[in-house]
């Protein structure tokens, strides 16, 4: 089936109070997260704070869950509305998506329309307090100076996968342009004309190299689209 796809409002974001003292912001797939996040806090809305920083769009971080200091999306969300592989418009709410550790069941052959947001009212100077403090702890800890994809594996229990990367000698080994970051070992920055395919073989030495030492899988974060070489 065909499909005609406008682009304008597929950015837009509306805020509106709910029942139980509880608030709602529904917001199109393709709004940037952290202007979501900004959006909440200007209207005293509490509960999107750990998405401070966090790049991409508002239906990536429900495709994969995003969450950062003890909290994911699906905590706050409601529901989901896309369009399913009949081209058919769904809403799931949240009890009908199975979200785990960095990702969900979505199946690929879905769009993601929007997803609407339960947040509650909380104290102005709070949140923009945690929301600095976050930041400025992203800009301490995270090489941001480079372009990158951010958290590139997914941690373990007990073990944070940067920290595992570093205990192996591999903090700051480039291939090409792309280089596992000496700020953060679970970035690869690209330091200039960095491929995806240099970036992938430093996965797969990443890979084989914890396979080798420790004996399991350290399995990624990112998603990758397209051919791999």
């Amino acid at each position: 089936r065909g499909a005609l796809i406008s682009l304008r409002g597929l950015d837009r974001a509306v805020c509106a109070p709910a029942e139980n003292g509880r608030f709602r912001i529904e917001a199109q797939a393709g709004a940037a997260l952290g202007r979501i996040v900004g959006l909440a806090a200007d209207h005293e809305l509490t509960g999107l704070e750990f998405c401070a920083g966090i790049p991409g769009s508002v239906g990536g971080a429900v495709w994969m869950n995003a969450g950062a200091f003890g909290s994911e999306i699906k905590d706050v969300l409601v529901f989901a509305d896309l369009i399913d592989g009949e081209g058919k418009k769904k809403t799931l709410r949240r009890e009908e998506i199975a979200f785990a550790y960095r990702k969900s069941n979505l199946p690929a052959n879905v769009i993601l329309c929007a997803a609407c947001f339960s947040l509650s009212k909380g104290h102005p100077a709070q949140i923009r307090d945690r929301m600095a403090e976050i930041l400025k702890w992203r800009q301490e800890k995270h090489p941001l100076q480079y372009p990158s994809a951010g958290s590139v594996f997914k941690n373990l229990p007990g073990m944070p996968a940067g920290r595992l990367i570093e205990e192996l000698g591999l903090k700051g080994r480039r291939l090409g342009d792309v280089q596992i970051s000496k700020k953060h070992a679970n970035f690869m920055i690209n330091k200039g004309q960095g491929t995806a395919s240099d970036m992938l073989k430093l996965i797969r030495l990443v890979q084989e190299t914890v396979q080798k030492e420790r004996g399991f899988f350290l399995e990624t974060e990112i998603v990758v689209i397209g051919e791999e070489s």
